[in-house]
């Protein structure tokens, strides 16, 4: 399934897994030139569809691109505008994510959402550091809420280990998060989830954050407690720098997608 939501992300066979990797490929090759004038948004069967110049744009597979919320077609539609002379995929994530929506998870439903749920068999966030003091500290400082907020709101109750050695989650536990997601199991939010999902390697930073429980800024931090202990520490090179960048951008992009979806956006 990972392998499938990768082919369609960027809409393109020049997609990778690695943000920087797939960048590198997509520079290689010529970029199409801008080929409208002008950017709107307008209704269809229900939806909201993305015009270039009064046309539906389409996805790779030649679907209307058509997001569910006014304001998530806006962001589409705003990295339309934000493109000068050329169209670049790779500056577009969320545009990316869409497509991944509507070309791959809309048929792929139940198996991105078993792939999420795999992830929270081993999250991130139940595997703890037994030294030194001060990444202890970091780790239990921001993931200890997080663990809180879905024992309290989804009724998920993890266990911890220490080190890598795996620890079997509970079965009751790992049914709550599956209900959860059953009950929001739409393309285009299950995407997002599953996308915040593989870059954070947490299930539960990615539920907290569609809930609001936390802000793109805290999962971000929470999902890189242990890197940036690491690179206070060691440092790190231009191209560990230009890959955590490109990862970022894929993960606000998510964000920002989750957050079109609620009640008060237009």
């Amino acid at each position: 399934m990972r392998e499938l939501l990768n082919e369609f992300d960027a809409g393109l066979a020049l997609s990778d897994p690695d943000p920087v990797r797939r960048a590198q490929i997509q520079m290689k090759t010529p970029l199409p030139k801008r080929f409208y004038s002008t950017v709107s948004v307008g209704p269809t069967d229900g939806a909201h569809a993305v015009l270039l110049d009064g046309k539906a744009a389409k996805t790779p597979a030649r679907a209307t691109l058509a997001l569910p919320t006014a304001a998530s077609a806006a962001l589409v539609a705003a990295e339309f505008e934000a493109q000068i002379e050329t169209v670049d995929p790779t500056t577009m994530p969320v545009m990316r994510l869409a497509n991944t929506a509507i070309d791959g998870v809309a048929a792929q439903a139940d198996a991105v959402l078993e792939d999420i749920l795999r992830f929270a068999s081993s999250d991130l966030l139940c595997y703890r550091a037994d030294g030194p003091e001060g990444l202890v500290q970091r780790q239990n400082e921001a993931w200890d809420p997080v663990l809180e907020w879905a024992q309290s709101a989804l009724g998920a109750r993890m266990n911890l280990a220490e080190g890598i050695v795996f620890v079997e989650q509970p079965r009751e536990s790992i049914g709550a998060l599956a209900l959860h997601l059953r009950r929001r199991a739409e393309p285009f939010r299950l995407a997002a989830l599953h996308l915040v999902t593989s870059l954070t390697g947490s299930a539960l930073l990615a539920l907290a954050l569609e809930a609001e429980a936390l802000s793109a800024e805290q999962a971000w931090a929470a999902a890189h407690v242990d890197e940036d202990w690491q690179i206070e520490h060691w440092g790190q090179d231009a191209e560990a720098v230009a890959r955590r960048n490109a990862r970022k951008r894929d993960f606000l992009a998510a964000a920002a997608l989750l957050a079109s979806f609620t009640p008060e956006a237009p």
